[in-house]
């Protein structure tokens, strides 16, 4: 008899709540604004934890090759098997990470931090121990393998993690874009960090070249790098103590920025909450390989990325060999990286002001002219720097516009699938092991290639031959590869018109699923 004088009274007051809905709906939406509304000083955390990243990946990605070419004496044939079976091991664990990330528990501290917080002091040791050089010769290659693969899999439990709380620390389109600037600022400069702290130290003692009969014979076979042929009086001792004191002050950063990010970021549970049940690794790979917009996004950049890794990788070598700067190659890498960490303001507005894929054409090409002329003209100190500069522009861009776009894909695929939720982490994970498959790919190609075409270890000069080499891995084969990337790109179907209404839509659902939790929980409390 109660529970139906309750119900009559629920029927009756159902007309009042059916009138008064859209009011509520407002003001539940402008609420749920409101709590998606991001801080200054939470997106400055927020960005500050993708500095480790990017510090350590800048020093490994620009020093790590010529390190084991002409610190630890590698053959050029073991290095670029360490540079691509580490990197090949790394991307496979991203996809792996990222399925596990997205079956963990909610904790008092979120499901993305626990993996931040552990991964932490273990991947600090093993990224020292890389740029340690065991005393016994035989364990050298087995040593940096071992200790590279630990490394990267380690990385990757923080960076998976971190890359996907872009889509939990905020409901708000707007406010994961601007979060996404502030990171992408603060990553450019964790380049320039790496790129400053590895170079500055190292560069102070850098390791002797060893003259050969390169450097005695003039013939046609030779390029010699006339004044900056030096014999260094530094020993390699020292410049392996270098290298371990600048390894040993990134890693102070890195457990720094990870506190920093801990202690400012809260990741919000009603963002990142499952709603249906945890599928299968199998199932998520098809999910998101089957997904158009999002393998088209992931295959243009996955070009693009693999040509600025080219560069990235070999760029040291080119500007130390082939234009002859031994002396100076520091300081030309350390000009791009602040070239782009100025530039990544004007890309964030201009995507803003004219759509995310008239930055990706203008901002991907703008390096074009400038990869063919440091290749054409003769060796030049103000060119190499004006060409770094305009280089760091077109790196900012690549930086930035990847992980700007990505929370769009997923924006797009929760509009077409409203029932499915809580497989951010798998969408960026395969992102980046795709990315990192490529970088893997283009240090063991290029290390190889400089094999076969007679690279001297620790030489003061090399074949032409490997100079030749040098010129196709910064300039022809980047050029070719960014404009395979943009015709796939040009497929891409999410333009801004696409993006503002699956913004709208999701705000929509957010209102509709709100007020049915709300009726049915006063439903409840009434039976």
């Amino acid at each position: 008899m109660v529970k139906g004088e309750c119900a009559e009274q629920y029927s009756a007051s159902s007309l009042l709540r059916k009138k008064t809905r859209s009011q509520d709906g407002i003001k539940i939406a402008k609420r749920r604004d409101d709590s998606g509304r991001l801080s200054v000083c939470s997106k400055l955390c927020y960005a500050i934890g993708g500095a480790p990243y990017q510090i350590t990946g800048s020093a490994l990605g620009f020093f790590l090759q010529i390190y084991l070419l002409d610190v630890a004496q590698l053959d050029p044939f073991y290095a670029s098997i360490i540079l691509f079976v580490g990197r090949a091991w790394d991307a496979v664990t991203d996809p792996t990470v990222g399925f596990l990330v997205s079956r963990s528990r909610w904790t008092r501290c979120g499901r993305m931090m626990p993996w931040i917080l552990i991964s932490t002091p273990f991947a600090v040791l093993t990224y020292f121990l890389i740029w340690y050089v065991p005393p016994v010769e035989q364990w050298k290659v087995l040593w940096y393998l071992i200790f590279y693969c630990l490394f990267q899999s380690l990385q990757t439990c923080f960076h998976v993690p971190y890359s996907a709380l872009t889509m939990f620390i905020s409901v708000d389109q707007k406010e994961r874009d601007s979060a996404t600037a502030y990171r992408m600022t603060v990553e450019v400069l964790g380049t320039v960090v790496g790129t400053a702290i590895q170079g500055q130290i190292v560069g102070g003692a850098i390791a002797p070249c060893l003259p050969g009969d390169l450097d005695v014979l003039d013939n046609s076979n030779t390029t010699l790098l006339g004044s900056d042929v030096n014999i260094s009086h530094i020993s390699l001792d020292e410049t392996k103590r270098a290298y371990l004191i600048a390894s040993a002050v990134i890693c102070v950063i890195y457990v720094l920025c990870a506190a920093v990010l801990f202690l400012g970021v809260r990741e919000q549970e009603e963002c990142g909450r499952l709603k249906t049940e945890p599928m299968s690794f199998f199932e998520g790979m098809r999910m998101v390989m089957g997904y158009g917009p999002y393998v088209k996004l992931v295959m243009g950049f996955l070009f693009t990325s693999l040509a600025f890794m080219l560069l990235e990788g070999n760029f040291a070598l080119f500007i130390s060999y082939t234009m002859g700067f031994r002396n100076d190659f520091q300081n030309i890498l350390l000009v791009i990286m602040l070239s782009g960490t100025l530039s990544i303001p004007f890309w964030q507005w201009f995507l803003t002001r004219f759509g995310k894929k008239t930055a990706v054409y203008i901002g991907i090409t703008w390096a074009v002219p400038f990869m063919i002329l440091i290749v054409c003209i003769e060796s030049s100190l103000i060119v190499a720097y004006v060409v770094s500069v305009a280089a760091g522009v077109s790196v900012a861009a690549a930086f930035l516009l990847p992980w700007s776009m990505l929370p769009d894909v997923v924006d797009d695929f929760k509009v077409k699938n409203p029932d499915s939720s809580g497989h951010e982490a798998i969408f960026y994970s395969f992102y980046v092991f795709f990315t990192k498959f490529a970088s893997g790919i283009s240090l063991g190609i290029s290390t190889l290639s400089l094999d076969f075409a007679g690279y001297v270890t620790r030489g003061c000069s090399q074949p032409d031959a490997v100079n030749l080499t040098l010129k196709v891995l910064v300039s022809a084969a980047p050029v070719v590869l960014i404009f395979l990337g943009l015709l796939i790109f040009k497929t891409y179907p999410i333009d801004e018109e696409r993006r503002q209404g699956n913004r709208k839509l999701l705000q929509e659902m957010r209102v509709s699923n709100q007020d049915s939790d709300t009726e049915s929980t006063e439903l409840g409390s009434v039976v």
